[in-house]
């Protein structure tokens, strides 16, 4: 035969003279209860076991303050749960009207639109640079100087270190290449506009 059970008055009398094993056989004996009484008021697990250990907490905080009814605490820690709930709750709805106050996030863009101008861009691209992968290199160099990057013909010239006129000769005979081989449709036609005087 086992011995008795301490009643939670008696190991509630141990706890405050500062028996820790009487306050921790004290929570084995009703954290259960209070968890459940937690879980049922917040249907979230989580909070549950989180306000369990606030009550527990609070209950040892204000261990000078506590009246047992009979010999068992568990009145008294649901009491406490009960206001540990309800400052959960409190605390909660302050949240939430806190977020309500900022200002809503912008809508985010829509990418797709981006994503696929870019797609599109380098199969152009690639349309484009087999064309000019048919001319000379000197001519691809001369086409991307000026028509690319907008470069007068003194200033190709000087980037290639070749005369003026040589320039000039080099980027019309490339223009012309591309309208004889069949590379005058589309991105090609868009990316080598005509020679101005």
């Amino acid at each position: 035969m086992s011995p008795p059970q301490p009643t939670d008055a008696a190991l509630w009398s141990r706890a405050l003279g500062g028996d820790e094993h009487a306050f921790a056989e004290l929570f084995d004996r009703h954290a259960r209860a209070v968890y459940n009484y937690c879980f049922r008021r917040t249907a979230d697990w989580s909070a549950a076991e989180d306000l369990t250990s606030v009550v527990f907490l609070e209950t040892w905080r204000r261990r000078g303050q506590v009246r047992m009814s009979g010999d068992s605490l568990l009145p008294w820690l649901y009491g406490v749960a009960t206001n540990v709930l309800r400052n959960h709750r409190r605390s909660l709805r302050r949240h939430r009207d806190a977020l309500a106050r900022l200002p809503h996030p912008a809508a985010a863009p829509d990418e797709s639109e981006d994503a696929a101008a870019r797609m599109d861009a380098e199969r152009r691209m690639r349309e484009v640079m087999e064309s000019i992968r048919s001319l000379p290199r000197r001519d691809q160099e001369v086409l991307a100087l000026c028509v690319w990057e907008g470069l007068g013909y003194a200033e190709a010239a000087e980037a290639l270190g070749m005369p003026v006129g040589t320039v000039r000769s080099r980027l019309s005979r490339a223009r012309e290449r591309l309208r004889r081989g069949g590379h005058t449709r589309g991105a090609t036609v868009n990316l080598l506009p005509e020679e101005t005087a």
